[in-house]
């Protein structure tokens, strides 16, 4: 079955009678012996979304409080003594593991994910890779496949962190991956308006290791927040294929503008990188001038976004005029007739 299909049809009530869609159900306890309590056995709401999600991804999906709860739910379910991280991730994921080292002592190996070989040398001796494709935000890819095949014969477990690419763009389970994470906050929500995270996987051994992780931290989603998730994946595909539209536009135009040294596209999903050539100044004063593009710092909805990624602390090896945008629905002429305004503004 098509993605399209399946975001659509995947994770419905059953029987005859029963509602096309879920509700929001708003309770933490449940009569009688099957149903015991929301936190342990989840809702009919959470449900739905973890089997929408789970049919896309092809494994059971289980639905956190936010995306950083479902990567802390991995490392906490699968307590790698060596990890394999890329030196240009999510600061979020970053700044847990620089807590796990401080705290129990784990040894991280920092690899460019774009560079295949650098992270097949780091796997002998570790006990999983962790995998972000592609990257925030500089956009690089990794080729999971490789990566994935040589993971599983060293024995060594891969969590890939899919937010960027979606289940549209990619399905890292059929490349090897133990888990897959998304910050289901970003496109899969795609309306800027909840906060959940979902990990999926393809082994039943671990699925319990992430319920269990899942139940302890007390990391479950609200019921409105699945609800509101589900809503989305029925039009992530279709989002997803004019915002990817969009970004491949924006990066053709973008590449040609005298303002811009490097654009970062990699050729799907829908974000779109690029350096300024005035720096930090220029890339500040651009995210300032535009009107319609949405300075802020979130991603994935539909509408577009743009920030200058240095700024932040944990980010000081992004290029100082680097801005990510998280481009939207809108119609692609109005966004570059935003952003080329914005450029010209600044003297380019």
């Amino acid at each position: 079955m098509h993605p399209a299909t399946t975001a659509v049809a995947a994770g419905r009530p059953e029987g005859t009678g029963a509602p096309l869609n879920h509700p929001v159900v708003l309770a933490s306890n449940f009569r009688g012996e099957e149903g015991e309590y929301a936190r342990t056995h989840g809702t009919p709401t959470w449900h739905g979304l973890e089997a929408a999600v789970g049919a896309l991804e092809g494994g059971r999906a289980l639905a956190f409080s936010t995306g950083m709860a479902a990567a802390a739910a991995a490392l906490f379910a699968l307590a790698p003594k060596v990890l394999v991280l890329p030196s240009y991730s999510y600061l979020g994921v970053r700044s847990l593991v620089a807590d796990l080292v401080d705290q129990r002592g784990l040894d991280v190996r920092f690899v460019d994910v774009a560079d295949t070989a650098a992270v097949l040398a780091a796997l002998p001796g570790a006990d999983m890779v962790w995998m972000e494709t592609p990257t925030n935000p500089t956009l690089d890819v990794a080729d999971l496949a490789t990566i994935g095949a040589a993971a599983r014969e060293a024995g060594v477990a891969m969590v890939v962190d899919s937010t960027f690419a979606t289940p549209v763009c990619a399905r890292p389970l059929e490349d090897g991956a133990t888990v897959v994470l998304h910050s289901g906050t970003k496109a899969i929500g795609g309306h800027s308006d909840l906060m959940i995270g979902l990990t999926v996987t393809a082994d039943d051994e671990v699925y319990d290791r992430l319920h269990h992780a899942r139940l302890v931290n007390g990391s479950t989603p609200g019921a409105l927040e699945a609800f509101l998730a589900l809503r989305g994946v029925r039009t992530l595909p279709l989002r997803m294929e004019r915002m990817q539209a969009n970004a491949a536009d924006l990066a053709t135009h973008l590449a040609a503008h005298p303002a811009v040294a490097e654009v970062r596209y990699p050729g799907f999903g829908a974000m779109v990188s690029f350096v300024m050539v005035g720096g930090a100044a220029a890339a500040d004063a651009a995210c300032r001038a535009v009107r319609l593009i949405v300075p802020a710092t979130s991603l994935g909805g539909v509408e577009t976004t743009m920030e200058r990624r240095q700024k932040y602390a944990g980010d000081a090896h992004v290029p100082p005029g680097l801005i990510r945008m998280s481009v939207g629905i809108e119609h692609v002429d109005d966004l570059w007739a935003d952003l080329s305004a914005a450029l010209g503004s600044i003297g380019a």
